[in-house]
């Protein structure tokens, strides 16, 4: 992964999702940034793995199931404890089950919307003061796939929708007390989230071929876009959703032929 040339000293971090995948690239991102960071996840051995390359006193692994509201408040409340403030949220936890409407099962749904939305809700509600006491801002990684449809995704793209509008709301509610609430819009990326379509090429080409640079995103493609909206240099960029995508949202369908 490329080092950021972003300065992050003196900020505190939190990052949901952040064991794997999207968040784990941010994670260690904003930790070469200088940043003292905060991950949270259900699996704290993959927190403690994001964090164990860097300075143990910059670095928090706080499990954490960001579905329940409770949960959630501790673990912010935790770790305003620790640091004295929070200047940065990331809200990257996501989970995903793909198919037709007809196929989808209402625990698979309603476990999305906990995640998804709800998780956004919940983490939201539980930073917001924090990040207005603080000047800071929070980033989400929300998808392409919320700002239009796609096959076969209908109930994931229809929670990554709620988080787009969301942060476009919230930004507009929160900019006059100094925050800042930004998107990141990815495309397929390689996580474990995805790996079951990223090991198979026949069912990977169709995620490929609708990308101009003509192959899926990786997460490190995705953190730098996180940090930009979290620095300065995007001091005047709030309420906005940043396509990540390789081009695929440039195009209107599948490339001819």
């Amino acid at each position: 992964m490329q080092r950021t040339t972003f300065d992050f000293q003196d900020s505190v971090v939190l990052i949901t999702g952040g064991g794997s995948g999207i968040g784990a690239a941010v994670a260690t991102a904003f930790l070469q940034a200088g940043a003292t960071v905060a991950v949270t996840g259900r699996r704290r051995e993959r927190l403690e793995q994001v964090l164990a390359p860097h300075p143990a006193e910059r670095g928090l692994a706080l499990p954490a199931d960001v579905s329940d509201g409770a949960q959630v408040r501790r673990l912010v409340a935790d770790v305003v404890e620790r640091f004295g403030r929070l200047d940065v949220v990331v809200s990257n936890a996501g989970v995903n089950a793909p198919g037709q409407i007809t196929e989808l099962g209402e625990d698979e749904w309603a476990a999305m919307r906990a995640v998804n939305v709800d998780g956004f809700f919940h983490l939201a509600k539980a930073v917001l003061p924090h990040l207005a006491s603080s000047g800071g801002n929070l980033v989400a990684v929300s998808s392409v796939s919320g700002d239009r449809g796609d096959w076969g995704q209908a109930g994931y793209n229809a929670t990554k929708a709620a988080v787009t509008n969301f942060v476009r709301s919230l930004a507009l509610d929160w900019g006059s007390r100094g925050v800042r609430l930004n998107a990141v819009a990815p495309a397929f990326t390689l996580t474990e989230m995805t790996e079951g379509v990223g090991r198979d090429e026949e069912s990977l080409a169709p995620f490929v071929d609708r990308t101009a640079l003509g192959r899926p995103g990786e997460p490190g493609d995705i953190a730098p876009a996180v940090l930009f909206l979290a620095s300065d240099a995007a001091r005047y960029v709030t309420g906005a959703v940043l396509a990540v995508d390789g081009g695929t949202s440039a195009s209107t369908g599948q490339p001819p032929g």
